[in-house]
């Protein structure tokens, strides 16, 4: 398990996770909010596990 998601990419998901998550919590958006945590771990952790089946990598390191 390697590094898939690049450095810009890894921020917009860790944000995008996180305001699902805080707007979830709060009742804003309902129980759907709660699947930030998804775009959150891929974030985290710099590995999506469906880059890897469309064959995509924005990280610049090299394999």
């Amino acid at each position: 398990m390697g590094c898939n998601t690049g450095g810009i990419d890894r921020v917009l998901r860790i944000i995008v996770g996180l305001a699902l998550i805080a707007l979830a919590a709060t009742n804003t958006v309902g129980a759907w909010g709660w699947i930030g945590v998804v775009p959150l771990l891929t974030g985290i952790f710099s590995f999506c596990p469906v880059y890897t089946l469309l064959g995509l990598n924005t990280c610049k390191t090299k394999k």
